[in-house]
């Protein structure tokens, strides 16, 4: 047995510890953590002995109920943002902030600090690509949690954010799930 089977047999036999109606309940748990998201989760699942369409359903379902999350979060802060930022002289009560009218930075306010790398690549893909391409392409660059809150908070409505997220995260949790099953079953051969 070479190490590389050794190490995922001894992860098995530690997961089996585990009742089998709570391991789906972890998968789902590791789903919510960002930089782990569906496919990091689905990934440990399958290494872990767990069935490859339990694991993926867990890894998606925790990582969309903390996109869901976020997103509820994030629009309730931006709303509560945007209804108090004060109204531009000349701009009309009713339009204000919300329209997007008058939306230069204040007098007084501190210039932003530099954008990190990943938030210039996920800020190109979102200009070339729009809300679909940047949710599926997003988790290349960051997690679909942070993607979630930079698209909520530039004013991207809700139901879209979600419906792009969902379809990322199911993509991309398929595509570890299957990549991983087909290395443990026929490269590595480990059931």
């Amino acid at each position: 047995m070479s190490p590389i089977q050794q190490l995922i047999s001894n992860f098995q036999e530690l997961v089996a510890q585990v009742p089998e109606i709570v391991q789906p309940l972890i998968i789902l748990l590791a789903g919510a953590v960002p930089f782990v998201d569906g496919e990091g989760a689905a990934i440990i699942g399958i290494i872990g002995g767990v069935h490859p369409v339990v694991a993926a359903v867990a890894a998606a379902a925790g990582n969309f109920l903390c996109v869901l999350l976020v997103v509820a979060v994030t629009s309730r802060a931006r709303t509560a943002v945007i209804d108090r930022r004060p109204t531009p002289v000349g701009a009309s009560v009713g339009m204000g902030a919300r329209a997007g009218v008058g939306a230069q930075a204040l007098p007084g306010m501190a210039p932003a600090k530099p954008e990190s790398k990943g938030r210039e690549r996920f800020n190109r893909w979102l200009v070339r690509f729009g809300v679909p391409g940047a949710s599926i392409l997003g988790p290349l660059a960051i997690p679909s949690q942070i993607t979630s809150a930079i698209l909520i908070g530039g004013g991207t409505p809700r139901r879209w954010v979600l419906l792009w997220q969902a379809v990322s995260i199911a993509l991309w949790t398929t595509v570890g799930a299957v990549s991983v099953w087909a290395a443990l079953t026929y490269v590595v051969e480990v059931s």
